[in-house]
């Protein structure tokens, strides 16, 4: 099976410094949603691996956060595409999970879940964190410039081997050519 995993905010959707709160704050990222349906059309299956410390703050509940990923879904079928799972850790810096990027426990636990060796998978994200979960969970990480992604690439330190992309519809190009 093919996988691919990706960062929700900054990948899929537009970010916010304040958070995503609402459905009406999720705005997806020109391209984004076509590049999962091409993913989908090119044999893939699609995971988000998202950090939500939101909940654990009281920004958010989980109603909430369901209603959030339902709007990602349906506009997502609109465009003929879809998600295979929604992975995301709740909790706060401060409480120590093993689930939050850049602990790599979720990125696992998805390759547990679709039993796939994670060195065959692409893991794309914009902020560090993403790429330091991703490479310790032994997937082939890729930065998109769209969210945290420019500020990340000037910043450095980017582990071995990362790919960098304009935005996640450049590197779904890249990965449908080169791996279909």
């Amino acid at each position: 099976m093919k996988l691919v995993i990706l960062d929700r905010d900054g990948v899929i959707n537009e970010d916010s410094a304040n958070f995503i709160k609402s459905p009406s704050e999720w705005v997806p990222i020109a391209g984004s949603l076509e590049a999962i349906a091409l993913l989908n059309q090119s044999g893939f299956r699609v995971a988000v691996a998202t950090n939500q410390s939101g909940v654990s703050r009281g920004l958010f509940d989980m109603a909430t956060l369901n209603s959030i990923h339902d709007k990602m879904h349906r506009e997502l079928a609109a465009v003929g595409g879809r998600i295979d799972a929604v992975f995301y850790c709740p909790h706060a810096a401060d409480d120590h999970c093993d689930c939050r990027k850049p602990k790599s426990g979720m990125i696992k636990e998805i390759g547990k879940r679709f039993s796939v060796e994670l060195s065959q998978v692409f893991a794309i994200g914009d902020a560090l964190r993403d790429l330091q979960a991703f490479a310790e969970a032994g997937c082939q990480p890729i930065l998109v410039r769209t969210g945290k992604g420019e500020a990340t690439l000037a910043a450095g330190g980017l582990p071995e081997d990362t790919q960098v992309f304009a935005d996640l519809s450049e590197a779904v190009q890249h990965i449908t050519a080169e791996h279909a």
